[in-house]
C-alpha cells in the first residue's frame, strides 16, 4: 500500500513556530546555558511535625516551571531569630503555619528585611506561596504578528546577502520591521527587513497577493517554501513583583 505524505501548509508552519518559540524561548534569550530561573527559597515553621509534612507536600504540588520553589529549612515551633538568619540566605521569607513569633522578632525581621507570613489554613499557605512565585516570574515576551509570506524564489544580492522572492499570504510586510524565517523544523533565522522591492522599485510595504523581494544579510540557508513572518514585540504587562517587607503579615 503506498504511503500518503502529509503536505505542510503555511498555517502548519506558523503554528509550529508558535509551539517552537514557547518551548525554546529560554534558549533564545539566554545563550550562556546558565540556569536563570528565579528562585523562591523560604523557611517553613509549623506547629507539629505532621503539619510540616503536610505543608511540604502541598508546596511540592505547586507546578510553575518558570520558577524554582524550595523550602531551605523547616522546623516546629514559633518563629525565632535563627529562622530569620536562615531566611536571609534565601528569599528573605518565612512561612508560619499555626505558629506565632517570639518576643522581639518583629524588630529582627525589620533589621534583616525578612518577611514572616502566618497562616491557619494549609490551602491559603500554598495558594499564597504560589502567588508569590508567580509574581517573581519574568513576564513572557509577547508579540503581534504583522504578516506572513511564502518564499517562492531566491536571488543573490550584489552585496553580501541574499534577496528572498516572496508572495504575501496574510497581513503586511514592512521595511524596518522584525521578521523570522520559518522552515519545516521551526524558526531558523531572525532579523530586520532591510528593504522591500517590487521589481526594481523600493516600496515601504507589501500586501496579500503581492510578490516582492526582501533583502537580508548574513543568512543564506533559506529555502523555497519557507515562511517569512513579520512581527512586532509588545511590552508585557505584569503585576508588581513580591519583595520582603520586613514585617509580620497574617493571611486569614
Amino acid at each position: 500500500m503506498p504511503h500518503r505524505h502529509r503536505h505542510t501548509t503555511h498555517h502548519d508552519r506558523i503554528s509550529k513556530s508558535r509551539e517552537w518559540l514557547r518551548n525554546h524561548r529560554d534558549t533564545l534569550t539566554d545563550a550562556s546555558g546558565q540556569d536563570v530561573k528565579p528562585k523562591l527559597e523560604f523557611v517553613l515553621k509549623c506547629d507539629s511535625a505532621g503539619s510540616v509534612e503536610a505543608v511540604s507536600a502541598g508546596i511540592l504540588k505547586i507546578f510553575r516551571p518558570e520558577v524554582s520553589i524550595n523550602i531551605i529549612h523547616s522546623g516546629v515551633g514559633d518563629i525565632n531569630e535563627s529562622d530569620i538568619l536562615i531566611a536571609e540566605t534565601g528569599s528573605r521569607l518565612i512561612a508560619g503555619f499555626q505558629v506565632g513569633v517570639l518576643p522581639g522578632i518583629d524588630r529582627h525581621l525589620k533589621e534583616h528585611a525578612v518577611e514572616a507570613r502566618l497562616y491557619d489554613v494549609i490551602y491559603k499557605l500554598t495558594d499564597d506561596i504560589s502567588g508569590i512565585s508567580e509574581s517573581i516570574t519574568p513576564p513572557s515576551s509577547q508579540e503581534e504578528i504583522l504578516g506572513a509570506a511564502k518564499v517562492i524564489a531566491l536571488f543573490k544580492s550584489s552585496r553580501k546577502g541574499i534577496i528572498i522572492g516572496c508572495e504575501v499570504i496574510s497581513g503586511h510586510l514592512t521595511a524596518g520591521r522584525d521578521f523570522r524565517i520559518i522552515s519545516a523544523a521551526g524558526p531558523v533565522y531572525a532579523g530586520t527587513i532591510e528593504s522591500i522591492h517590487i521589481e526594481k522599485n523600493a516600496v515601504p510595504n507589501v500586501a496579500p497577493g503581492q510578490k516582492a523581494g526582501i533583502k537580508i544579510k548574513d543568512f543564506n540557508k533559506v529555502k523555497i517554501g519557507d515562511i517569512v513572518e513579520s512581527y512586532r514585540p509588545l511590552s508585557p504587562k505584569k503585576a508588581r513583583s513580591w519583595s520582603p517587607t520586613g514585617q509580620i503579615i497574617r493571611i486569614t
